[in-house]
């Protein structure tokens, strides 16, 4: 008998909570219903300068409407996704409300690897081989490819490249430009990369005349050891400003010319 009363004692304490429960979580949502949002608050997840806070403002006014003033929870947040989403140098972004009227916004920045320069446009490539123009508000200090681009794009443009055969050419550029990354050294000594009209990638260092003939972007390990070589055997011997070019595209050869 005593059993029985304790657990009718424990399922009405259950029962108790359980209603209390309904009843906080009833006036929440009430409340929550009335709430409309007073405002805007961005967070970026990167310290990437690419959008501000109020470029994030001017997309949603523009293309969402009139969210200040609206009912809190009828605030469409797949819509403003999408709308920022859309923007060529954001990755991704997470919006929620919060209970104080808040429209909250994180913003993941894409993040460039590389810079292309063909002509009079300007674009950066990220790790996944996204192109995206270059923006106003920042300039990311990344490697800078410009001469004889083979990437199709044009003013504004946004995306993957347009054939397999340009994806696979960039693919290379961005392995590139990660070994030399790694490397430190390279990524230290070489301070532009120009692209001539066959194809080859021409090295341009940061001290010296000489310019490194690298060739189609293959091969880096063997062709920055020799870039290495002429550096600690050639160079020394025939002084400096001696050769003009150093071609390291050919295998086993080094060829200088004056």
């Amino acid at each position: 008998m005593r059993k029985g009363i304790k657990i009718a004692v424990i399922a009405a304490a259950a029962c108790v909570l359980c209603t209390l429960f309904l009843v906080i979580k009833g006036m929440r949502d009430n409340r929550r219903r009335q709430l409309t949002c007073g405002g805007i608050n961005v967070e970026f997840a990167d310290s990437y300068n690419f959008v501000t806070p109020e470029d994030i403002e001017s997309y949603l006014t523009k293309e969402y409407g009139a969210y200040i003033g609206q009912r809190l929870d009828s605030v469409d947040l797949a819509k403003v996704e999408k709308i920022l989403n859309n923007k060529s140098a954001i990755l991704k972004t997470e919006a929620y409300t919060t209970p104080d009227g808040k429209l909250n916004v994180k913003v993941f920045q894409r993040e460039p690897v590389v810079r292309f320069q063909k002509g009079g446009n300007g674009f950066y490539a990220d790790e996944k081989g996204f192109l995206f123009p270059l923006q106003s508000n920042y300039t990311s200090q990344v490697p800078i490819i410009d001469g004889e681009v083979p990437l199709t794009f044009e003013s504004g443009y946004k995306g993957e490249p347009v054939t397999e055969e340009e994806k696979k050419w960039l693919g290379n550029i961005i392995s590139l430009v990660n070994y030399m990354k790694a490397s430190k050294t390279w990524a230290t000594n070489i301070s532009q990369i120009t692209v001539r009209g066959n194809g080859d990638l021409v090295m341009v260092p940061r001290q010296g005349k000489e310019l490194f003939i690298f060739g189609q972007p293959d091969g880096f390990e063997d062709k920055f050891a020799k870039i290495g070589k002429y550096y600690t055997t050639i160079l020394p011997e025939k002084g400096e400003g001696f050769y003009s070019t150093v071609n390291v595209k050919y295998n086993g050869q080094i060829v200088c010319r004056k």
